[in-house]
């Protein structure tokens, strides 16, 4: 693909993390088009406002739609929804791919670019993996409370490491325009393995707890239970690795724990995005987060108990809170 000066970039799902990565671009220069509902007339009218302890800022006027039907062909399309949303976007995407039109996707989770190869044909598609804590306070108001870093990678149909492409290049480079920490890895399956690592415990154990960060850390029962979780998803990484690719070493190093532990120490308390939306009565991320990672390792032979026990338990509360919602 040839890459073009200026790319024009599609925002769907304006929450936390496509609102604030895509504020963040249009802020350095970058031409984005932010899909929006609920919020659309807050955002039409004053913009989208961006509480950061890195910096606060305004954007006063967007380019805001209610439909992608109104959007034009763009260079990238940013996904930020919910995985529980994906049903939707074979017709979200579809007004806005071109014939070289790449899908990046900021969500949760493992095996999403599967997912999404199987709507976008041979488009490049690319995987970003946010390292932050923001949360939608008020409609056109995201809170940045902490880090803010991206990972990206290329999605490769055969899960192989693959180079940076020309495109993804540039799309570094818009968003290093827009003041975002931005590193490239050439092994996105093992990047999101290492995403794992804190994401299944936290935001699984932040539901069946009910807790926040600060409040599991302080616990002992659930800090042990936090890092034999961890322990699994190192196995399965490294099960998961040896598989896909025979002989090489693909596997998550084993200090990665206490790293995590000592950075959620640190970190301001936290409701994680699974526990937000168990609070709102939404539809829970089990199956992106904790269904698909399950059903790789059993693939790949790696034992872990803990993370099946999880996955029954928040399916389980899933079901329970959405039949109430429905009732």
């Amino acid at each position: 693909m040839a890459v073009v000066a200026g790319l024009r970039y599609a925002v769907i799902g304006t929450g936390a993390i496509g609102g604030y990565y895509g504020a963040c671009l249009q802020r350095g220069g970058a031409n984005v088009h932010f899909l929006l509902r609920s919020d659309y007339d807050q955002v039409a009218q004053y913009g989208l406002a961006v509480e950061s302890n890195a910096g606060s800022f305004t954007l006063p006027q967007v380019q805001a739609h209610r439909s992608t039907a109104t959007m034009p062909t763009v260079d990238v399309v940013v996904i930020g929804l919910k995985t529980t949303q994906n049903n939707l976007l074979p017709t979200l995407l579809e007004p806005l791919l071109g014939a070289d039109t790449a899908v990046l996707t900021l969500q949760n989770g493992f095996g999403i670019e599967d997912e999404l190869a199987q709507w976008v044909g041979d488009r490049p598609i690319l995987g970003g993996l946010c390292f932050i804590c923001a949360n939608k306070v008020d409609p056109g108001v995201i809170r940045h409370l902490d880090y803010g870093n991206l990972l990206l990678g290329e999605y490769a149909a055969n899960h192989q490491p693959a180079k940076a492409s020309p495109l993804l290049q540039a799309i570094v480079q818009d968003l290093r325009a827009a003041q975002i920490d931005v590193e490239v890895t050439e092994d996105l399956r093992l990047a999101r393995w290492r995403k794992l690592v804190w994401n299944i415990p936290f935001n699984g154990l932040s539901v069946v707890m009910d807790a926040t960060t600060d409040t599991m850390m302080s616990d002992p029962n659930i800090r042990q239970l936090a890092e034999q979780l961890m322990a699994e998803v190192l196995t399965a990484a490294q099960c998961d690795g040896e598989t896909i690719s025979p002989g090489q070493k693909r596997h998550l190093p084993a200090n990665l724990i206490a790293h995590m532990m000592t950075h959620t120490e640190q970190m301001s308390p936290y409701r994680t995005s699974m526990k937000i939306d168990f609070d709102g009565g939404r539809p829970l991320e089990v199956e992106a987060i904790l269904g698909n990672s399950l059903r790789a390792a059993q693939k790949a032979g790696a034992a872990v108990p803990k993370i099946e026990m999880l996955y029954h338990q928040l399916k389980a509360i899933d079901r329970r809170q959405q039949h109430r919602t429905e009732g």
